[in-house]
């Protein structure tokens, strides 16, 4: 690759990602969710608020939670993109790789993760209007909360888990095999890896219901943890203590009240 098109491709790429950030900050501390994540401010803040407040609100409708999604999309798991785009450059030297397979790779794993962010808006809607999270995305009871904590962590252990990861973890493998040239194979090599992503990593999106889906809290911790679960030295290793700590964390939600007599 030219180096002033790899330079451009890459500050165009954290550019984006900087972007995406910045604009979910700015729609959480202008919505007054930036203490989502802090249990006294939240209880606080909730005390004032009309339990009934009508459902036609931004976050009660598709488009604005559709592009609130893609954003996060963009600010989480475009950062987990990066050992799989250095694997492609690498291959550059060997291989007939280019600068329109680069950007076709990009363009085909986010498009399956805008994919996804219109089925967990959709999601998130129809947990909504049942009554099973409020107007901030949070999980309305213990159980509901608890659950989905022991789910994603029991996932952690299944076969699925382990082959999708298996993809994500190691993409140079995925690229000796798969190997398509130019930007229409970039497009599809980057539609496959997205794919297998959403696989590894749906869970973790998901856990956006128990501590509210606009939490920066959460959404700083979740990318971090994908992140590192796909540096090809050690995220093999932190798979599973993840489902230990979240199976663990799902119990203790349950067991609270219990625990201090609430």
């Amino acid at each position: 690759m030219n180096p002033v098109l790899r330079s451009a491709a890459w500050l165009a790429f954290f550019g984006a990602i900087l972007a995406a950030w910045a604009w979910l900050y700015l729609m959480a501390t202008g919505m007054g969710l930036d203490w989502i994540g802090r249990p006294d401010a939240m209880a606080e803040a909730m005390r004032g608020m009309d339990p009934r407040m009508p459902m036609d609100m931004p976050m009660a409708r598709f488009g604005p939670l559709f592009w609130m999604w893609a954003a996060m999309m963009a600010a989480m798991m475009l950062p987990t993109m990066v050992p799989t785009l250095r694997a492609y450059e690498d291959l550059m030297h060997s291989a007939n790789g280019s600068i329109a397979g680069w950007l076709g790779l990009v363009a085909g794993y986010f498009a399956v993760w805008v994919g996804f962010a219109a089925l967990i808006a959709g999601v998130q809607l129809a947990l909504l209007f049942g009554g099973v999270i409020d107007m901030l995305g949070i999980g309305i009871t213990r159980a509901f909360q608890a659950g989905l904590l022991i789910v994603v962590g029991a996932f952690q252990f299944t076969r699925a888990k382990e082959v999708c990861h298996g993809v994500c973890h190691a993409p140079m493998t995925y690229f000796l095999g798969h190997w398509r040239p130019g930007g229409m194979g970039g497009l599809r090599m980057g539609l496959n890896l997205g794919a297998y992503c959403v696989g590894c990593c749906w869970g973790f999106m998901a856990l956006g219901f128990v501590g509210g889906v606009m939490s920066l809290l959460w959404m700083g911790l979740a990318t971090a943890f994908m992140v590192l679960e796909k540096l090809p030295q050690i995220g093999h290793r932190v798979m599973k203590p993840a489902g230990v700590a979240l199976i663990a964390g799902g119990l203790a939600v349950l067991a609270w009240p219990m625990m201090t007599g609430g």
